[in-house]
């Protein structure tokens, strides 16, 4: 026993050496393989962060209303959106690497061509093929990072992810600001490209996907079209409502019962498609279901408020791009902040449902503050209110994306990751929508309610205060720093009033994500990459085979020991039979 105890020692002692080798070989690889992928999303990032704090120069420069400022952003996310499940279905066929890389290929050659828009239609226009790009990008990297990197470990990777969040969120304001200060808003749209290029070399080197059987491809063009259909006419609606037509009107009629239409006939050709672009069937899983219903809340509070909130450093607190963009860092910080330690929490604890809760109470309260601001509300608060509104979002954004791929098949981590993308994509294009057509409706009933305040100012102006007044009845976006101290104050008052009223619709869409995330069931977090689930299932697989077999041998050879037995016993039978008879023969003889 003495001489064997050394021996157990050193080979218990070898067994934890060569398991810290294996986790440092595999962390290697986890890192080389997120190189090409990190950049990839920097790329997608920076190209939409650079142009937020300098889009409300752009329309004002192209001679855009606060109509074509809600649709420069909503093209982007209707596209974003419809495309997200078209990437996810794609992921699941083909070959994720290659689609990834035509992804970015797509959103940086269509943000290239929109600086180079004469007017907002065209712009708007780039902007929509732009989402497409971005949609793939969306989808694609969540499904790899489910490649790669299992759930319970996503925490330990979300430091480098909030890196590049904070270059990109951070530094694409400020640079985007700082271009439009000094240079021209066209340059944002390019700054990208160099970033595309390197992106797809280092791709190309690190990222190294587990190779998957090839299926036989089958896209839902029809439902394609129909929801494209549903969502679009319902976007049209709600931006012109009240403004080309009145809100209970002919138009109004069609466009609603249009929509209705085509989204009856999408629920319908889904449920009966061999592929269909959303499976309803996933709605059965009850984890699926209700981050969904959180994903839309989500994707309105921080897609709607984040666009206005650059709107309102510019129109209602008099700040130039640049400026916008240093103000809105107490959103970012908070969204960043959330997201890193929270991660690091997930993957330490493996507990996750108290964290997402408290980002749904966040939410709601950051969204509740930032709908009672003013033109001079205390800038400190304000920084409050962002920080909170995006510590909500960075807690529960990436953490419903990952409680639904650890819960859904192997087989499904495409659609289902691009599902919960794709309603967060589709909750913020309706939010955008619906909050800049009531921004445009209060700014308007506004300046109506505030006509004499703004005549008597504008009459102390002479010719240039006549000016100012055709550029406001107009409805064109005013350039907010170039206006006079007269008119200026009332103007900002005006947006800010209104900006803040939009603001309010986000509130109970958050109270409606905290229920669902409250009745999410806490299941514990796999330590298995999709790549391993599919191993493991088909280990489980040939472990049952095998059983099988077994089983089947063992009753074979029951039945033939069974039958050798009858056989024995049958001859045995015949020799005594047969003995008998012998003994008898003798005795006669005697």
């Amino acid at each position: 026993m003495a001489t064997s105890t050394p021996a157990t020692g050193s080979v218990a002692t070898s067994a934890a050496g060569s398991t810290v080798d294996d986790a440092k070989r595999r962390h290697r690889k986890v890192l080389q393989a997120l190189t090409g992928l990190l950049l990839g999303m920097f790329v997608s990032m920076l190209a939409s962060t650079v142009v937020s704090t300098s889009l409300p120069v752009i329309v004002h420069d192209l001679g855009g209303d606060q109509a074509a400022f809600t649709w420069v952003v909503t093209a982007t996310l209707l596209t974003t959106a419809i495309s997200t499940p078209v990437w996810g279905k794609l992921a699941d066929l083909f070959n994720r690497k290659l689609l990834i890389q035509i992804a970015i290929v797509i959103f940086v050659l269509a943000t290239a061509a929109a600086g180079f828009s004469q007017d907002t239609g065209t712009l708007i226009a780039f902007r929509a093929v732009q989402g497409i790009g971005a949609g793939g990008l969306a989808a694609l990297s969540q499904v790899i990072m489910a490649d790669i990197i299992s759930p319970r470990e996503r925490g330990r990777y979300m430091g480098l992810f909030g890196a590049v969040m904070a270059v990109a969120t951070v530094g694409g304001p400020l640079l985007g600001g700082f271009i439009t200060d000094t240079i021209d808003w066209r340059w944002n749209f390019f700054i990208a490209l160099p970033f595309a290029v390197a992106a797809l070399i280092i791709m190309q080197r690190t990222l190294h996907l587990p190779v998957r059987p090839k299926v036989k491809a089958r896209i839902d063009y029809f439902g394609i079209v129909l929801l494209s259909t549903a969502v679009s006419l319902l976007l049209i609606w709600v931006t012109n409502a009240g403004k080309d037509y009145d809100w209970w009107s002919t138009e109004t009629i069609l466009m609603v019962g249009g929509a209705l239409l085509a989204a009856v006939l999408f629920v319908i050709v889904e449920l009966r498609s061999k592929e269909p672009l959303v499976p309803l069937t996933m709605f059965r899983n009850r984890t699926f279901t209700l981050a969904v219903i959180a994903s839309i809340s989500i994707g309105i509070a921080m897609f709607g408020t984040s666009v206005f909130l650059s709107q309102y450093m510019q129109l209602a607190r008099g700040a130039t791009p640049t400026e916008a963009g240093l103000m809105t860092i107490p959103m970012i910080a908070g969204l960043l902040l959330a997201s890193i330690v929270i991660g690091g929490l997930v993957t330490r604890t493996g507990t996750w449902k108290p964290f997402l809760i408290l980002g749904g109470v966040l939410l709601i309260a950051g969204s509740y503050l930032l709908s009672t601001i003013h033109y001079d509300t205390n800038f400190v608060l304000v920084s409050l209110y962002m920080f909170l509104l995006g510590a909500g979002v960075g807690m529960t954004m990436q953490n419903l994306v990952l409680i639904v791929q650890n819960t859904a098949k192997p087989s499904e981590i495409g659609v289902a990751s691009s599902g919960v993308t794709f309603f967060r994509s589709l909750g913020g294009t309706i939010g955008v929508s619906v909050m800049g057509a009531a921004l445009a409706t209060s700014a308007t009933n506004l300046f109506t309610d505030r006509k004499d305040d703004i005549l008597a100012a504008l009459m102390t102006l002479g010719e240039k205060g006549a000016a100012i007044g055709e550029q406001l009845q107009s409805g064109t976006i005013p350039q907010v720093t170039a206006l006079p101290e007269a008119i200026r104050v009332i103007v900002e008052d005006i947006y800010a009033q209104a900006i803040a009223h939009s603001f309010l619709i986000a509130v109970p869409l958050a109270v409606i994500s905290l229920i669902a995330i409250i009745f999410l069931p806490n299941k514990p977090l796999t330590h298995m990459t999709t790549s391993e689930r599919v191993q493991a299932s088909e280990a489980d697989l040939a472990t049952v085979s095998v059983a099988e077999g077994m089983d089947a041998l063992t009753a074979t050879a029951t039945v033939k020991t069974t039958d050798a037995a009858a056989s024995a016993s049958g001859a045995g039978d015949a020799t005594t039979e047969s003995a008998d008879a012998t003994d008898d023969s003798n005795a006669t003889r005697r």
